[in-house]
């Protein structure tokens, strides 16, 4: 067992309150593990040191965005985010459109940005199955460790797309009503096979995927920007059929511009992928959009994580979007964990937090991550070094 000691003079530990100064991260290095962290300088494992000015953090997590699927240098009629057969889509994975080849992979490994939660578009009700993906593997057969939710969409996109195939929405009732119509046949089929009246096999494979829906067994991942949007989402917890109420996370949220919504959100413990900040409010749902929202944010203080939306903003930046949380009074550790253990939590993954038996996934900083002069010197991926750099 090759264990490595990384030296961490600052350490932030990917989660509120964490920082630890003058320690050492043991991981393995086979396994990929973090085997301890501790104040004593290990004998049995060989030391990484990076020196006295070096900050540690756990690798980033990017829980909402479309990277291998909208590539680099590539037309946009080559993008691959959305399927245009039908407006409901529950077989649909994204795994299948994402291509490792993307040059962006490589520079998001350069600024810690390790995982990936890749979803399908927005043009459709239900666009289809996200996948979770660590971004320096070499193939998506490497890259994927699992499902990252069911991709559901409100607001102004999918009432965007009527001149797709299949049947299509102009309105957000009927979003609504088709939404029904497809969980409904999935809650009928549920309830007969709960009886022993069918099973599950009876039943096409469209209306098998989305019975975990029903149930609420798999999370929603739902596309939605206004206030209105977000209310509609809560209602529908109510009025679809549903077998039990349905886990979701709220993803965008960028024109909310009162506080009530985001502790509307607080309240009902329904976590928050908030953004991306920085991008261009190019359409009129969009309207309220600005960088000031995130005060709101910060007092009302929902259970969130920010994303890149890339390529809406680049991968690479998606730290950079914390600045704006220190702005409106967030600490440093707290906005660290917006990138790194809170997506983690939201989308069950064992990295973004530096603690024994998790994933060994590290980014070393020449100094204060939120200083411009700094940079990742070093980015440690499940225990081996896939960047660095003097």
């Amino acid at each position: 067992m090759a264990r490595i000691a990384l030296r961490a003079p600052l350490l932030y530990t990917g989660e509120p309150g964490g920082v630890e100064h003058n320690v050492y991260i043991v991981y393995d290095e086979d396994e990929g593990r973090i085997v301890d962290v501790t104040r004593e300088k290990p004998l049995d494992a060989e030391l990484l040191d990076p020196g006295d000015a070096a900050v540690v953090t756990p690798a980033f997590i990017d829980p909402h965005s479309h990277i291998g699927m909208v590539r680099h240098g590539e037309p946009i009629d080559e993008e691959e985010a959305n399927e245009r057969f039908e407006s409901v889509l529950p077989l649909v994975d994204a795994i299948y459109s994402v291509y490792m080849d993307d040059r962006y992979f490589r520079e998001s490994v350069e600024h810690g940005v390790l995982y990936s939660c890749v979803l399908p578009g927005s043009g459709n009700i239900i666009g289809g199955r996200g996948a979770l993906i660590r971004n320096w593997a070499r193939s998506i057969e490497d890259a994927y460790i699992k499902p990252c939710g069911l991709k559901m969409a409100l607001g102004y996109n999918p009432r965007s797309t009527t001149t797709w195939k299949g049947t299509r929405p102009y309105t957000r009732m009927g979003v609504f009503a088709l939404l029904y119509q497809w969980l409904k046949k999935a809650y009928d089929a549920a309830t007969l096979i709960e009886k022993g009246v069918k099973s599950v096999e009876e039943f096409d494979p469209e209306i098998q995927a989305l019975i975990p829906v029903v149930k609420g067994e798999e999370l929603l991942r739902v596309h939605v920007h206004k206030a209105d949007d977000i209310m509609a989402l809560l209602m529908m917890r109510h009025r679809l059929p549903l077998v039990k109420p349905p886990r979701f996370t709220v993803d965008h949220a960028c024109d909310v511009h009162e506080k009530w919504v985001f502790e509307r959100l607080r309240r009902e413990n329904i976590p928050l992928i908030y953004g991306p900040v920085d991008s261009h409010a190019y359409k009129v749902e969009l309207k309220h959009e600005s960088y000031r929202n995130i005060r709101l944010l910060v007092e009302a203080r929902p259970f969130f994580a920010l994303m890149s939306d890339h390529p809406v903003v680049l991968q690479r930046n998606l730290f950079l979007q914390t600045r704006f949380l220190l702005r409106y009074g967030m600490s440093k550790d707290e906005a660290i964990a917006t990138v790194t253990g809170n997506p983690a939590k939201i989308l069950g993954l064992d990295a973004g937090i530096v603690k024994p038996g998790w994933r060994a996934s590290l980014v070393v900083w020449t100094g204060d991550p939120f200083s411009l002069e700094s940079y990742p010197r070093m980015v440690i991926a499940e225990g081996r070094i896939v960047h660095e750099e003097g």
